[in-house]
């Protein structure tokens, strides 16, 4: 069976300083007062100016960030190569609203995918629909595009076409392209327009995957649905496979507007509907092409197994394990120290614009349950065997 405990393996590219840092920065977001506060305060002394940024830049943005840009992001990328892990880069710019704003997102996107065509070590592009978009267009069209009126429907070609460049570009380039999952109230839409590029672009291979959040009680069966259609019309399909990030909004939402929630009545369902949506694709893999993006030990654990109980390759790059920079070491190192094909999501991008994430990123640390405490618990016994 395999084992996530050797510390050893997970940190060896972390100095002891590095260490030290990690260990005072999960501390403080486990605690969800201060994460609170810390929250207001960081936006209220960005707003008057006050000299903040080197602080961040040095410890929360050091943690789960790569860089401010591309450039600066590739000493991460070359330092997990080292340990046979593959970069995602993810510009994590979130909120923008303007035309000149989303253009601007998918020309560094666009950037991504330049960068990743002749680097072996990034074998992926990721962006967010809602990065290159308004968020009331994508919900607008929900529940069909015929509903809108003429302005709308402009705003809607226009968001498709900067996908579509997106996915044309991933295409000509051979670099696959994750785009990520969002609220139910506009993942509908996403879903559409990503079968629509799946068609055009997966004729040969996965080029275009879309994001399944298996907290939703309804997508282990759009998944087969997906599968089925993409087996009749003859293209491929990609996956990449989450638990999801947006659980207590959509449960808010749903209870206040009076419609069934979409999320799985227990955390076990949503473990059981993970695990059988991955089995279900590897029963699939001449069609399918997935990544786990999952810190869920048990499930990269059974990933890994089912890899070896079917006898694929470890090295088929139709299957990824995938975790976030800073997060989950003893997941990623040992399974890269096994053969398996493992990247990490390196967010970037300009310090001040990124904090949204990073702040998000910190307020989901306080409310999964044992997330922190089990990064805590790791770096302890790595910091004792070490005698730090």
């Amino acid at each position: 069976m395999i084992s996530f405990e050797n510390t050893e393996v997970a940190f060896r590219g972390k100095s002891n300083r590095d260490l030290k840092r990690a260990y005072w920065l999960f501390k403080l977001v486990s605690s969800s007062g201060l994460v609170k506060f810390g929250k207001g305060f960081t936006n209220f002394s960005l707003k008057m100016r006050l000299p903040i940024k080197g602080v961040i830049k040095k410890t929360i943005f050091h943690q789960f960030c790569g860089g401010e840009n591309i450039q600066e992001s590739m000493l991460a990328s070359k330092l997990l190569a080292e340990r046979n892990v593959k970069t995602i880069l993810d510009y994590s710019i979130e909120g923008k609203t303007q035309e000149e704003d989303f253009e601007k997102t998918v020309q560094e996107i666009l950037a991504t995918i330049s960068e990743a065509k002749n680097n072996k070590n990034i074998p992926f592009a990721v962006f967010k629909v809602t990065g290159i978009s308004t968020f009331r267009i994508l919900e607008a069209a929900n529940n069909g595009i015929e509903n809108l009126n003429a302005k709308d429907k402009e705003a809607y070609d226009r968001i498709v076409d900067r996908i579509e460049r997106i996915c044309k570009s991933g295409f000509e380039n051979n670099v696959p392209v994750f785009i990520d999952a969002e609220e139910s109230w506009i993942q509908d839409t996403i879903d559409r327009i990503v079968v629509e590029m799946s068609v055009k672009y997966n004729k040969e291979k996965a080029i275009v995957f879309n994001t399944l959040q298996m907290y939703r009680h309804d997508r282990l069966e759009y998944m087969k649905a997906i599968i089925d259609q993409a087996s009749r019309e003859n293209w491929y399909v990609g996956f990449k496979i989450v638990r999801g990030a947006y659980m207590e909004k959509e449960r808010e939402r749903a209870q206040k507007m009076g419609y069934p929630s979409p999320i799985q009545a227990t955390k076990a369902d949503t473990d059981k509907d993970y695990d059988a949506c991955v089995s279900y694709c590897l029963d699939h893999i001449e069609r399918v092409a997935i990544c786990a993006g999952t810190h869920n030990e048990e499930s990269s654990r059974k990933l890994a197994e089912l890899i070896e109980k079917k006898g694929l390759n470890k090295e088929d790059d139709r299957i990824y394990f995938a975790q976030l920079l800073g997060m989950s070491d003893h997941i990623s190192f040992n399974l890269a120290d096994l053969g398996y094909m493992v990247a990490k999501y390196v967010p970037y991008g300009p310090v001040s614009e990124v904090l949204p994430y990073l702040i998000r990123r910190a307020e989901e640390n306080t409310s999964v349950a044992g997330q922190t405490s089990r990064e805590l618990s790791l770096i302890k016994k790595e910091m004792a065997r070490r005698k730090i």
